[in-house]
């Protein structure tokens, strides 16, 4: 099934609560544009996370998953999802996130050790839960870093927030 993964894990690192401003299927549509488009940047340390390794740059690889795999998130894979979001909105999206980092110096990147994270947004009305996985690697970002990340990333495409943090008691 497109958005679900089958062995998404029960306990995650992360589980952070939002108030959604837009419709689930808009709020979908925003997030799959916003994924692709991720996938295409590259990003300084600096702009993701606190540095724990200077100079360094760091590339997203984000697949949505499709019952018991992924498929990287490209034109075609984001129109796909797109089409079967028309028919109807998704309740979970899960998606893989490899996180690609190089050390640049003196003009030659070098690779360290990547992380993979599993995410699931879970929707509800007028809302969504966010859980981050991390399921290895080094850790030079935080399951917290890629939750601010990401609803960064959406709250940018608009000029009111679209996502905004539940407050727990």
């Amino acid at each position: 099934m497109r958005g679900f993964y089958e062995n998404f894990p029960v306990g995650v690192h992360r589980t952070e609560n939002f108030t959604v401003t837009l419709s689930t299927k808009k709020l979908q549509q925003k997030l799959i544009q916003v994924l692709n488009e991720v996938n295409r940047r590259t990003f300084s340390f600096e702009e993701v996370a606190n540095p724990s390794v200077p100079q360094c740059t760091i590339i997203f690889e984000l697949g949505i998953a499709d019952a018991e795999s992924f498929s990287y998130i490209n034109d075609e894979e984001a129109e796909k999802t797109l089409e079967a979001l028309d028919r109807e909105p998704f309740r979970v999206m899960d998606f893989f996130c490899a996180v690609r980092y190089y050390k640049v110096e003196n003009k030659r990147k070098t690779p360290l050790k990547f992380d993979y994270f599993m995410i699931r947004f879970v929707f509800g009305k007028d809302a969504v839960e966010l859980r981050v996985f991390h399921e290895r690697g080094p850790r030079y970002i935080s399951p917290e870093d890629i939750t601010i990340l990401l609803v960064n990333q959406i709250n940018r495409t608009s000029t009111k927030k679209l996502l905004k943090p539940v407050e727990s008691d």
